[in-house]
């Protein structure tokens, strides 16, 4: 049994369908190769908790806080076609492959690209199975069935981690520079560590001088 439903995401409404307990489809409302005649309605209970699952698993991948889909899917296709799709799982968040590097990755000549492209194109599991990680040879946008502006955001939204993490890196990187810097002399101090206390980078010597002797 066939069983859909409809869902929001910040890029649009959403269509799940769900076939034997696995997930086989998700399409941007619009999309080419939206299933005609799809209509939501009234679901087995077993299709109602897979669809919870699944919508739970987007909606966190949108606001940043998941990466990996692990909601149960189904792959329906030609021979070749599944080849193509699971290598776009192969694709890691963040990351972005060419369609001639596609067809490298999966042992054919670079001229397939174009039959890649096609396979690429026709991927009934948008976002869960990363379609969207596939750019042209010059990186442009192309091949994208569900419209060029929503995979520009997905790609958005996927580099937002990893520049936030590369900031993070760069700025640890100068800390350290500037903190060997600081301590480059013995006496220079550290920040305070206590109200009203400050302890240099080196600890002084572990002699004190002879105190003077009092003239009677």
């Amino acid at each position: 049994m066939t069983s859909y439903r409809l869902i929001d995401s910040p890029l649009g409404a959403m269509l799940l369908r769900a076939q034997d307990n696995f997930l086989t489809g998700v399409y941007f409302e619009g999309q080419k190769y939206y299933p005609a005649g799809a209509v939501p309605g009234v679901v087995p209970e077993s299709a109602a908790r897979l669809f919870d699952e699944a919508a739970r698993q987007i909606a966190a991948y949108f606001d940043g806080s998941l990466e990996a889909f692990s909601v149960p899917v189904r792959l329906i296709g030609t021979s070749f076609q599944m080849r193509v799709w699971e290598a776009l799982r192969t694709i890691a968040f963040g990351e972005t492959l060419s369609y001639g590097d596609l067809a490298g990755q999966l042992g054919l000549p670079h001229g397939h690209a174009r039959a890649v492209g096609g396979a690429v194109g026709r991927n009934p599991l948008s976002v869960i199975v990363p379609c969207h990680r596939v750019l042209g040879a010059a990186g442009d946008l192309t091949g994208y069935g569900g419209r060029h502006d929503r995979k520009r955001a997905l790609l958005r939204l996927e580099a937002t981690p990893r520049r936030r993490a590369a900031d993070h890196a760069a700025v640890r990187a100068r800390v350290r520079v500037n903190s060997v810097a600081r301590c480059s002399s013995p006496w220079t101090r550290r920040p305070r560590l206590r109200r009203g206390w400050w302890r240099p980078c080196r600890q002084p010597p572990a002699f004190a001088p002879r105190p003077r002797r009092r003239c009677t």
